[in-house]
């Protein structure tokens, strides 16, 4: 499976939200990582944080500019970090990624549209 970016994982900052290493994505960070890079399986970033449900990386991936809204590039990936958040359950994920503007209206790729999902919250 060939995944556009950076292989499997994707590019260093995406491989380190994915896994929740808060301390090699606050260094990588320090060093203007690409917060908007995308490959992997997950897209960008805040989508393999939100994945890995770590809310402290998707915290510091939003205070570093973090696209809430932006899709993801692969059939193979679920869309917005909103519905991967969705998708996974995690509530705390969805409220923060409401307050910061995620669109629960946006289209999705392998999860239903993000309104319907949101419902049983």
């Amino acid at each position: 499976m060939l995944f556009p970016g950076g292989g499997y994982w994707g590019r260093a900052l995406q491989a380190a939200s994915g896994i929740g290493r808060r301390d090699i994505v606050e260094l990588l960070l320090e060093h203007r990582a690409n917060v908007h890079a995308r490959g992997g399986r997950h897209g960008r970033a805040i989508q393999a944080a939100v994945y890995g449900a770590d809310l402290d990386i998707v915290r510091l991936l939003l205070e570093a500019g973090a696209n809430v809204n932006v899709l993801a590039t692969s059939v193979l990936q679920y869309g917005t970090a909103l519905q991967v958040a969705a998708h996974g359950g995690n509530l705390k994920i969805v409220q923060l990624l409401l307050e910061h503007g995620a669109n629960g209206n946006a289209p999705g790729r392998r999860v239903v549209s993000c309104s319907r999902r949101l419902h049983r919250f």
